[in-house]
């Protein structure tokens, strides 16, 4: 079982066994240190050139370059004047597992680095310690969120991602040859979440891939990503929804803050914030008119009823400055604006929202349509029909009402800790132009 960085200060004294990354190595007169890394972080190797019994020890490591990897076998002893945790080990085996050629860059200095450079060699990308602690954070944030849906009761469902018809549209999908049919992967877990419901599980949530065939190449959209959604039954209106949003986003964020919170304002430079319930919310057509008054901003005439990038620039703005929050939900979105399934009341007002957070949209919620015939006729309202056919058999036999959303986890971290594109944020980016490595 491998010891790690973060767990060898229970052993000082002891003989251990230790296996990591080299580091660095600085070569001196009269000894040789070696700094080993693992995920949790470096630890001192020390050999002393005097000791007649080092000599195989240096010649080892005279044949090792760094970012090798290599298995060490010694004392681990306390020494003050060692600056990494004041522990240092004294080897009496060394083994290389693996040598490494010379990088193409160097990955803990990356000003100047092309990220598409950094792409294409991603696995050692990931070897610099911040871009280790943001896949660090990220699971962490799921971790927590996850933890809060197992407490409520939620059954985590893990659904098709290749499927037989065109998903919520007949656009924005990949198709892919099936044997000797069509297929698509999978634009969101939407329909069988409501399918679960349908089946009786009541909560159930998922954390999985999600397609879209957007050739955007914008900072916070990818033709892959990894999407947490969730869908409950048995709700009386969509603040039901909303309410449980607010809970989840406080528990992930609260953990991300108890792990990570310091390494995060040192690394990144920003704080985590936990928000307060109730989030603020505002109706669209409330908000268009506080950018007209506030910010001079009238909204293009093709976007009303919805928002656009630079809205939802202005929505944080507006959050922090009316209501000092880092959130805002927009409720009463144009129906014609939103999928098909979203349920829309006896007026034909939509019933569900938008969240936002620090100028982007994490979140698309809702109510949604539960009866069989108001489904059918929005379906043909939209255009769809053999598309959607499979699904609107769930709600034939008696579904509850019910709602949820979804958050794109990437685009999630990406805010949270202030990262330029999904690019910097994803283990590994898929868009237009990127399906290697």
């Amino acid at each position: 079982m491998k010891l790690y960085v973060n767990e060898l200060n229970k052993h000082v004294g002891e003989e251990i066994t230790f296996s990591g990354f080299v580091d660095t190595i600085r070569d001196k007169k009269w000894v040789m240190f070696v700094i080993l890394r693992d995920s949790t972080g470096k630890v001192q190797m020390t050999i002393e050139k005097s000791e007649e019994a080092n000599a195989s020890l240096l010649e080892t490591m005279n044949k090792v370059t760094v970012e090798s990897t290599i298995k060490v076998t010694g004392k681990l002893v306390g020494n003050d004047a060692v600056k990494l945790g004041g522990i240092e080990i004294v080897p009496t085996t060394i083994e290389i597992t693996s040598l490494a050629d010379t990088l193409p860059f160097d990955f803990n200095n990356l000003d100047g680095v092309n990220i598409d450079t950094r792409l294409d060699y991603r696995w050692l990308d990931i070897r610099n310690e911040k871009n280790t602690l943001v896949r660090q954070i990220e699971s962490c944030l799921t971790e927590g969120m996850r933890e809060f849906l197992y407490k409520q009761n939620f059954t985590e469902i893990h659904s098709p991602k290749l499927i037989g018809a065109a998903s919520e549209s007949g656009s924005e999908v990949f198709e892919v040859k099936y044997f000797d049919r069509k297929a698509y992967l999978a634009q969101s877990p939407q329909f069988y979440k409501q399918m679960a419901l349908a089946g009786g599980l009541d909560k159930v949530f998922e954390v999985g891939p999600v397609f879209r065939a957007e050739n955007s190449n914008t900072n916070r959209h990818a033709t892959e990503f990894t999407g947490f959604d969730l869908e409950f039954a048995h709700i009386d209106s969509y603040e039901d929804v909303m309410s449980l949003e607010e809970d989840l986003l406080i528990a992930g964020l609260t953990k991300v803050k108890e792990r990570y919170g310091d390494k995060i304002k040192e690394v990144f430079g920003k704080e985590v914030i936990i928000p307060t319930k109730p989030f603020p919310v505002m109706r669209l057509q409330d908000l268009y008119q506080e950018f007209h008054d506030r910010y001079n901003f009238d909204l293009p005439k093709e976007d009303i009823g919805d928002m656009n990038a630079e809205a939802e620039k202005l929505t944080y703005r507006l959050a922090q400055e009316k209501y000092n929050h880092e959130f805002m939900f927009i409720v009463d979105y144009a129906a014609t604006k939103r999928p098909f399934y979203h349920m829309r009341d006896e007026n034909g007002k939509l019933q569900g929202y938008d969240l936002i957070w620090r100028g982007t949209e994490i979140t698309s919620g809702a109510q949604r349509e539960h009866r069989y015939e108001e489904l059918v006729k929005n379906a043909k309202e939209k255009g769809l029909g053999k598309d959607v056919e499979f699904y609107l058999q769930f709600f034939k036999y008696g579904c509850p009402p019910h709602g949820g959303f979804g958050i794109g986890l990437d685009r999630l971290t990406m805010l949270l800790l202030g990262l330029p594109n999904l690019k910097e944020t994803e283990y590994i980016f898929r868009g237009p132009n990127r399906l290697n490595p």
